[in-house]
């Protein structure tokens, strides 16, 4: 299973040469292309940002033009990656900061960001490390990361203390179910090859009832939606079952 508490060696990204970012160029063109190896990843991601993005006009009720509704509102993604669910909000106007234990995938998000002009601030760190800054945030994300990490808990509640009073914390991951691992490992990794073997590992996987319990008091579930592949089609879509994939938001007392 891949441990995303660890934090990859730096990027000396002061004396990069052009054939380094000709390197993270070519990735970030691979991890965004639709068509290519990474589509249904992607396709995941468009369902789930969709509704991330409407969550987050239920909850805050913003007015104003749609490539400027989220002006004003500051997010932060722990677990950011090349950038998937950074750059659509950054595109709606959001003051938007990513978080990556990986070296790599900060280059690859910093790079793609460049070639859009979106000004999404990428930092190569681990969540403990950024909660210690003390920001805070009207938006927090953690999508597909806590089943990855040893210590669960903790990362969600580093994640809770970075969320503002009466702000929003969006977490996204597997269930543990027995449904889960025929479809998310046994299919996807074993027979579909939608991920290499032994990214995931069953036990890590988290039941929203333990999500619910790490947040805390000081948060409430108000929203959440599983999220359900067509094979026939390769799309995505939200459905009522959370026995997999599955995302809840919580808000933050004021």
């Amino acid at each position: 299973m891949l441990d995303k508490s660890q934090l990859s060696p730096p990027v000396a990204t002061a004396n990069v040469n052009a054939q380094e970012i000709a390197r993270f160029d070519a990735l970030a063109d691979a991890w965004w292309d639709p068509d290519g190896k990474y589509k249904t990843a992607l396709s995941f991601n468009a369902a789930r940002v969709d509704f991330i993005e409407q969550a987050i006009n239920k909850h805050f009720r913003p007015k104003g033009l749609a490539d400027a509704l989220f002006e004003g509102l500051s997010v932060l993604d722990v677990g950011s990656g090349g950038g998937l669910i950074c750059e659509p909000l950054a595109k709606r106007g959001a003051d938007v900061t990513g978080i990556d234990a990986s070296a790599t995938s900060v280059e690859v998000a910093r790079r793609h960001a460049l070639k859009l002009n979106l000004p999404v601030s990428y930092h190569h760190c681990l969540a403990g490390e950024w909660a210690d800054k003390g920001q805070q945030y009207d938006v927090v994300i953690n999508a597909e990361v806590v089943e990855h990490v040893p210590d669960q808990q903790t990362l969600i509640q580093e994640c809770a203390s970075m969320v503002k009073p009466g702000g929003l914390l969006i977490l996204a991951t597997l269930n543990r179910t027995f449904r889960s691992f025929i479809v998310a490992i046994v299919g996807a990794e074993y027979v579909m090859r939608y991920l290499p073997v032994g990214t995931h590992s069953w036990s890590k996987f988290v039941k929203p009832e333990e999500l619910d319990s790490w947040t805390g008091s000081q948060f409430v579930r108000h929203t959440q939606s599983g999220f359900k592949l067509n094979p026939l089609t390769g799309h995505w879509k939200t459905t009522p079952s959370m026995a997999v994939n599955y995302l809840c938001c919580y808000k933050k007392q004021p």
